[in-house]
């Protein structure tokens, strides 16, 4: 109705009352939705509390800005909670240390009315949320703590406001020496506000559990040097957000990657630790992909942007985290099955304390039966019970997201524990995935040769020869060359012979490249002559004619990657059995898994396979992780127990499997086995420790211990300690943010 009015956020029009309403749509995916930490399953459009637990809801997609509209309410509360107990506290104590002043004191008759000014906004506008969260609770028929909170204080304040004023339905067993009633105003406030202190202290220590992901989220860099396409080629500053595919950016040494791309010119070493969790910059040159947010070295690049916005790689990883942060851990089927039948129990106990000790407690009875039963109430709290796996499990895998090793989900990060048995695909897995030259041999003073060809003279012929080639070998040849800087020649007469390989003049000879079949056509091998060849275990010989006589051979293999080896070896010493996957040859086969320390391999496997191989390991009671980098290997990554995905590997391996190495190096999979391990060993920790405070915490507030030694558990103190056990059950949890991996 006032399309002149123009604010900032949602609310009512200052002319007409109107809500107010955006501009222009929001996309649906930019709506922020809000989850409970405990309860996954709940999901809401704005902020509010759990209808199940009463936590409250936090955003499902963490963002850089830190505000919390909870945790700023909460701190107001709590404070202005402090102001008004406190001079409650003094009256209570003073009463204490020196009854006979206050009998004697002239308006100690108004003492219940001051306590009562003191302690109603306390309880009535500072404990409101309790209230409001009690009576859910009971609504939706799903008792939590603030069941319990809300019947303890409201109970306290109930009686302490008629004891003010109705003090003559009390008999005057039930009145103290100044003949009325004790009130508990000063309990029920300082209840109230030490459940506030703890309200914030978790919601300050829960915030700090998405600090991994918004460290994510803070690498990216806020600015991009945009070169224009026009024929001056300018160059400008534009917002990150405003990158597209296509365009053509520059990186100044020591900037942050803007976008995921490739490097079209200029040559520099990155940093990718942020990512991949590998401290070594990463040599980059032309046509080397380059991740967003990593840190470029002392050199300049440009790059063609490719993937932005949320399709880069960061945004995907912070997504990932974000889904697994929210994901529940079978182990939590028992804190909440307990929890399930915890609150009606402790309303049970709470009962049967109010009634034991009005029946045959001390004088006067029902002070102290009303006492006891809130006591029992406000330290039974089931809050540190519920937090145990979820604080652990966001701050696992926070720490791992750091580490390069992203959990897809809760399940994959308890059950990698224990795990007995791997299985691995070799290509791409155990080796680098792509062919490579690991050797070259020559004939020495050979007399058929007019002049003795060098290793470098044979791989520049051969390679020059290859570049017309689309063979993955020769591109393994062309590659070599390349990397020691040999410069090749544009051969002519080049003719391909499908099955056996290349001929052509390269530089004024004939060169022929292929296998011993070529070889044998060409006439390069004789009954006589002595061929030197080196293989390696697993490695494919390239044979070297020149001239029409044999000159010598590449061989090339698909190379093993650097830390396979030691990372087995750790694997081994563990106790793990380890299965290898091939569809190459037996004989390949074998000299890989021998070279490797690996007893157990199948070698000629067929993509369908692997997921049969896994499913009969399973059958034989083993749990099993199944790592893998290909299309081929989702079957059995989505079979497995536990699923291990090359972040170097396919989009539909990612999917499949429930843990993610980025660098793609088995290394990860040693520092995902101590996140789960150091992970399930926090939860464990915080489910002990939250059984032993409640298991001990309700005998003692309900008055065990006053037979024998006396004693009684104030109200007060419950609080403290329920607060703290919550806070105590946090703190563990965010020891895992430095765990070593």
């Amino acid at each position: 109705m006032c399309p002149e009015v123009r604010l900032i956020g949602p609310g009512p029009c200052p002319q007409c009352g109107m809500a107010l309403e955006p501009e222009s749509p929001t996309p649906l995916a930019s709506k922020t939705e809000y989850t409970c930490p405990m309860h996954p399953e709940i999901v809401r459009g704005e902020p509010g509390s759990c209808p199940i637990c009463g936590m409250a809801l936090e955003p499902r997609t963490v963002t850089i800005e830190e505000d919390n509209p909870e945790l700023r309410d909460m701190t107001r509360r709590f404070w202005i909670s402090v102001a008004l107990t406190a001079p409650l506290l003094a009256i209570a104590m003073g009463s204490m240390i020196a009854p006979f002043i206050f009998m004697a004191s002239p308006w100690n008759r108004a003492l219940p009315w001051l306590e009562l000014f003191f302690a109603t906004p306390v309880v009535l506008w500072c404990g409101w949320p309790f209230f409001q969260r009690g009576w859910a609770s009971i609504v939706n028929r799903s008792t939590n703590m603030f069941t319990l909170i809300a019947m303890g204080t409201g109970v306290a304040y109930l009686y302490s406001l008629v004891a003010t004023l109705f003090p003559q339905i009390f008999p005057a067993s039930f009145r103290s020496m100044d003949d009325r009633p004790d009130v508990y105003f000063e309990a029920a406030a300082a209840i109230v506000t030490l459940v506030l202190l703890g309200q914030v202290l978790e919601l300050h220590a829960r915030s700090q559990t998405s600090s991994a992901i918004r460290a994510l989220l803070d690498l990216s860099p806020k600015m991009a040097r945009l070169i224009s396409t026009d024929d001056d080629a300018t160059e400008r500053d534009i917002p990150l957000d405003q990158v597209k595919p296509g365009d053509r950016l520059r990186v100044r040494p020591g900037e942050k990657i803007p976008v995921d791309g490739v490097v079209l010119e200029g040559s520099s070493a990155v940093d990718e630790s942020m990512i991949t969790g590998e401290s070594i910059p990463v040599e980059k040159n032309s046509n080397s992909r380059v991740i967003g947010a990593t840190i470029n070295g002392s050199g300049a690049l440009v790059m063609r942007a490719e993937r932005v916005g949320s399709e880069t790689m960061l945004a995907q990883i912070v997504q990932m985290v974000s889904q697994a942060q929210r994901t529940r851990a079978p182990i939590q089927r028992l804190a909440d099955k307990v929890a399930g039948w915890f609150v009606p129990a402790v309303i049970a106990i709470a009962a049967a304390t109010f009634i034991i000790w009005a029946a045959v407690g001390p004088q006067p009875r029902l002070a102290h039966a009303i006492v006891n039963a809130v006591a029992v109430l406000i330290i039974a709290c089931p809050c540190a019970l519920g937090l145990a796996t979820p604080m652990a499990i966001m701050v696992g895998t926070g720490r791992g997201a750091h580490a390069g090793v992203l959990i897809k989900n809760a399940e994959a990060l308890e059950t990698f524990e224990k795990v007995d048995t791997i299985v691995f695909d070799k290509t791409g897995t155990l080796t680098e995935g792509k062919p490579r030259v690991v050797s070259i041999s020559v004939v020495a003073d050979s007399p058929s040769i007019s002049d003795n060809i060098s290793q470098d003279e044979l791989l520049r012929l051969a390679a020059s020869l290859e570049q017309a080639s689309e063979h993955p070998l020769g591109a393994a040849i062309v590659s070599k060359a390349n990397e020691k800087k040999l410069k090749l020649t544009e051969p002519v007469n080049f003719q391909s012979i499908p099955g056996q390989g290349l001929r052509g003049v390269v530089a004024g000879r004939n060169v022929a490249v292929g296998n011993a079949t070529l070889m044998q056509q060409s006439g390069a091998f004789s009954n006589k002559a002595e061929v030197a060849v080196l293989r390696p275990g697993g490695s494919t010989s390239i044979f070297v004619a020149v001239d029409g006589r044999y000159a010598g051979s590449l061989a090339i293999a698909d190379a093993v990657k650097t830390s396979t080896s030691s990372a087995l070896r750790e694997l081994k010493a563990q106790g793990i059995r380890l299965v290898m996957l091939t569809g190459d040859n037996q004989t390949t086969a074998q000299d890989i898994a021998k070279s490797l320390g690996i007893d157990d391999f199948k070698a000629e496997v067929l993509p369908a396979q692997k997921a049969e191989i896994v499913k009969g390991l399973q059958n034989e009671g083993r749990i099993v992780a199944m790592a893998g980098d290909g299309i081929n290997d989702a079957p059995a990554l989505a079979q497995a127990h536990v699923g291990i995905a090359m972040g170097t590997g396919t989009d539909v391996a990612i999917e499949s499997g429930g843990i993610t190495l980025l660098k793609g190096d088995l290394e990860g999979i040693l520092r995902a086995r101590k996140l789960s391990q150091a992970t399930m060993r926090n939860i464990r920790q915080n489910l002990f420790f939250a059984f032993l405070y409640n298991s001990i915490g309700v005998p003692i507030a309900a008055g065990v211990l006053y037979p024998f030694f006396g004693l009684l558990l104030s109200p007060i103190l419950a609080a403290a300690a329920m607060s703290f056990s919550s806070v105590s059950v946090i703190a563990n949890s965010l020891r895992l943010r430095n765990v070593k991996l």
